[in-house]
């Protein structure tokens, strides 16, 4: 077994710069100035842009490494996670369905790691990825016409539209959908690799009993 040394390349700096900018952009999105707002959405794109060059950088120079498998996809559920926990403490979606979310993806990426320590990587499903992107297309949804919402001129010209795309019912529809998917995946995950959890209780299970 190798142990995870880290690498400082381009692909995990940006990483790096990814999760930096994370409470940046809760910072701003939470700000009472609607400037600030504004340029959380700059913030947010700009933090979910690094996730696609430093994988393009990775691929294209042969920078991939497992402590780049294991810091990337932690970085995206704190990016994701930020902007589902500034979403409910701006009241805009339902608390318990952000933790399920964040819990999950958490639990997953934590035994995706371990698994990738041990040699035994998981590969990622088509739902699981299907999942990852409607989650996100959900934050983009909300924070977009959050912040359009908050910018006057904007929201002078089209209020009611914004308005009606953003009622409780929708919000709460497309979230609930997100937590659904979440917690199928996540069982899908727990039960695809059922063998190798049994085995991960057994070695803890052992060393309890030394």
């Amino acid at each position: 077994m190798q142990r995870l040394q880290f690498e400082l390349n381009v692909p995990n700096q940006l990483t790096l710069l990814r999760i930096v900018l994370t409470p940046v952009f809760a910072w701003f999105l939470l700000s009472e100035n609607p400037v600030f707002r504004q340029i959380s959405l700059g913030i947010f794109i700009v933090a979910a842009l690094t996730d696609w060059y430093d994988g393009w950088i990775a691929r294209r120079m042969g920078y991939i490494s497992r402590w780049g498998k294991f810091l990337d996809p932690l970085a995206d559920k704190i990016l994701s996670s930020a902007a589902l926990l500034a979403y409910v403490s701006l009241g805009l979606v339902s608390g318990w369905m952000v933790w399920i979310v964040i819990i999950r993806d958490f639990l997953i990426t934590g035994l995706r790691s371990y698994a990738e320590y041990h040699d035994r990587p998981i590969v990622t499903t088509k739902g699981a990825q299907a999942k990852t992107f409607g989650e996100f297309v959900v934050i983009y949804y909300i924070l977009i016409l959050y912040v359009a919402r908050n910018t006057p001129s904007v929201y002078q010209e089209f209020g009611p539209t914004i308005d009606s795309l953003m009622d409780s019912h929708v919000l709460f529809g497309m979230m609930l959908l997100v937590t659904l998917s979440t917690v199928g995946t996540g069982i899908a995950y727990l039960f695809d690799n059922r063998t190798f959890l049994l085995e991960v209780y057994e070695q803890f299970r052992t060393r309890r009993a030394r």
